[in-house]
């Protein structure tokens, strides 16, 4: 079997109207808030805070601090592993695009941004859950994350991929509760100061796979390190302005998702440990269920072992091994 897995690219508007599709992930931040009767207002003010934050961290020329606004689309990735037009859906991410008011422009913004997969979810849902029940010692499976991060990187390299972006990806997630981060002097005007971890992590080890190195920042007046993955050079290769549709939107996410770390009413020292039982924060006004999505994780793990990992895996195994070559 070839490299010929092909991929098919959907996009929906991520604004107040937005309703998740039957194929989208429950767990993914942006379907997590379009649900519930608050729906609509949980939309309408994530999206005043991104606005606020972007422009907040975009302030030359912009003296009243509404210069900008951020706009979404949700990219949806389905994958046709036989090329019957059967397709699974792989992976879902966010494309940004900030208009600016004052010249009536609309710039192109940085793709990826958010990042939710359903193989991950059965990865570290099931297939290493499976791995360590019963055992004495937690380990990682041999092999772990392989395919996920053959996947990623073939459809970063695709022709449906050019085709749509001309930028590769940044992702941005929080920094992990289990490891110190120590400030550094580097100092970027819109990343802000870097900190650099105490030992690597089974993220960085599972992203890295993906093809992607990782570097943390605190981004100007925020409380605590963002993880930005990329491609290349993060600093060079993007613009100030597409940095922070990034990190405006991604910050966001994490003060309604995790408020322990991202809107605690301290920031983060010279040398930082991230805390969920940190006590010391505020909640925004957006409401979200975090036990839910965890359970949730679980059911959409099991999907894809159903649909795609167990009906495909000789095919998998075969293109993963040839992966490359």
């Amino acid at each position: 079997m070839s490299n010929e897995l092909t991929f098919s690219i959907k996009r929906i508007c991520f604004d107040e109207d937005y309703r998740p599709s039957d194929s989208t992930r429950i767990t993914t931040n942006f379907a997590n808030l379009a649900r519930g009767e608050r729906r609509k207002e949980n939309l309408r003010d994530t999206l005043t805070m991104i606005n606020n934050r972007f422009n907040a961290l975009a302030h030359w020329d912009n003296p009243n601090g509404d210069r900008y606004a951020v706009q979404h689309d949700i990219v949806s990735v389905d994958i046709d592993i036989e090329g019957n037009g059967d397709t699974f859906p792989t992976i879902e991410i966010l494309k940004t695009t900030i208009v600016d008011r004052h010249t009536n422009k609309h710039i192109e913004g940085i793709v990826g941004n958010n990042f939710s997969s359903y193989v991950r979810d059965y990865d570290f849902s099931i297939a290493l859950q499976n791995h360590n029940k019963n055992q004495p010692r937690f380990s990682i499976p041999e092999n772990f994350g392989d395919l996920h991060g053959k996947l990623f990187q073939h459809f970063v390299h695709s022709s449906a991929y050019r085709e749509n972006f001309s930028k590769l990806p940044v992702i941005c997630i929080s920094v992990s509760d289990n490891k110190v981060y120590t400030r550094t002097e580097n100092h970027h005007p819109v990343l802000g100061f870097e900190y650099l971890p105490n030992e690597s992590s089974l993220t960085e080890s599972y992203f890295k796979k993906m093809g992607l190195s990782v570097r943390y920042f605190m981004p100007p007046h925020s409380v605590a390190p963002l993880a930005f993955f990329f491609f290349g050079d993060l600093v060079n290769d993007y613009t100030n302005l597409e940095l922070i549709s990034t990190i405006s939107t991604m910050e966001t996410f994490q003060r309604i998702y995790r408020p322990e770390i991202y809107n605690a009413n301290s920031e983060a020292g010279n040398r930082y440990q991230p805390s969920l039982k940190h006590s010391d924060y505020s909640l925004t006004r957006i409401h979200y269920d975090r036990e839910e999505r965890s359970q949730l994780a679980i059911k959409q793990g099991k999907f894809a072992e159903q649909h795609l990992i167990e009906p495909y895996r000789a095919v998998l195994n075969q293109w993963s091994a040839n992966f490359g070559a």
